[in-house]
């Protein structure tokens, strides 16, 4: 697998965003560039990419394709569309959104009707549109699971599949967001294998963090950096590596860099221990 991260430093080159990346000795990494970037610096930074064996893992577009208000829908939809023909163009190996929500208020809030089969409807119909306004030859469109938003579960992501019916939209796979439950929290292992199984060939990029289940009166799980909570990092490692050991894995969701250096010391030791090769 190719451990990846993003890049806090100001950099202002291809040459600088590799020289960065090797540094911190990522092999994977979030797209560097912008939608509007003109057609010259993208390729530029694809042939760096390539000539330093990095792979451009996502192009992350974080907005909600579902929204109530017409307008607002229509807009985050074209900046789908914007994100996903950078990705193409690029070469990255997705385009990843959330799927988005009936929540007014926010953009990835939760909403009695998100995990309802009109909540299926609704993404995959503006997934549809999305895919079909760009058409991608090389990157696929894929969507983050979350815990109260589609996809919730393999299950819900297979319905997904079966109803936007495009070859160019894929999975992404952030495990640590389908641990929603204290169930879920405790049989994490099953949880991991069996995602896996069934979309395996379908997953483009992940993501990796960590969880832990807090002493509360009502259900808590936090988020926390990799290495301070109790998510089973191992078997993750592990699987993804039997299913593809290129396949990037990004960290993600902290604001300092020694944050981001201890995380990757821990990924990196479980990867060791799981007898994965690399960085």
């Amino acid at each position: 697998m190719r451990l990846g991260g993003p890049v806090l430093e100001a950099v202002h080159s291809p040459q600088e965003w590799v020289a960065a990346l090797k540094k911190l000795g990522y092999r994977s990494a979030f797209c560097p560039v912008q939608p509007g970037a003109s057609s010259a610096e993208i390729s530029a930074y694809a042939e760096a990419a390539r000539r330093s064996d990095i792979v451009i893992a996502e192009v992350g577009v974080w907005n909600n394709p579902i929204d109530p208000d017409p307008v607002k829908s229509r807009k985050a939809r074209k900046d789908c569309q914007e994100a996903l023909a950078l990705a193409d163009e690029i070469g990255a190996k997705c385009c990843v959104n959330c799927a988005g929500t009936f929540n007014p208020d926010h953009w990835y809030g939760p909403h009695l009707d998100n995990l309802s089969q009109r909540g299926i409807e609704a993404v995959a119909e503006a997934a549809r549109v999305i895919i079909d306004a760009v058409k991608p030859k090389r990157t696929f469109y894929s969507l983050e699971p979350m815990g109260f938003i589609l996809p919730d579960s393999a299950e819900s992501y297979e319905k997904i599949i079966a109803a936007v019916d495009r070859e160019h939209f894929g999975v992404h796979y952030d495990p640590v967001n389908l641990v929603s439950t204290p169930h879920r929290y405790f049989s994490q292992a099953e949880l991991i294998r069996d995602f896996i199984r069934r979309l395996g060939p379908r997953i483009k990029s992940c993501h990796v963090k960590d969880i832990r289940l807090m002493t509360d009166l009502t259900v808590y799980l936090k988020e926390v950096r990799a290495g301070l909570g109790e998510f089973d990092c191992g078997t993750f490692l592990a699987e993804i590596e039997k299913l593809d050991p290129e396949m990037p894995v990004l960290l993600e969701h902290l604001e300092k860099a020694e944050d981001y250096r201890l995380a990757g010391e821990y990924v990196r030791k479980k990867m060791r221990e799981a007898g994965i090769p690399g960085k």
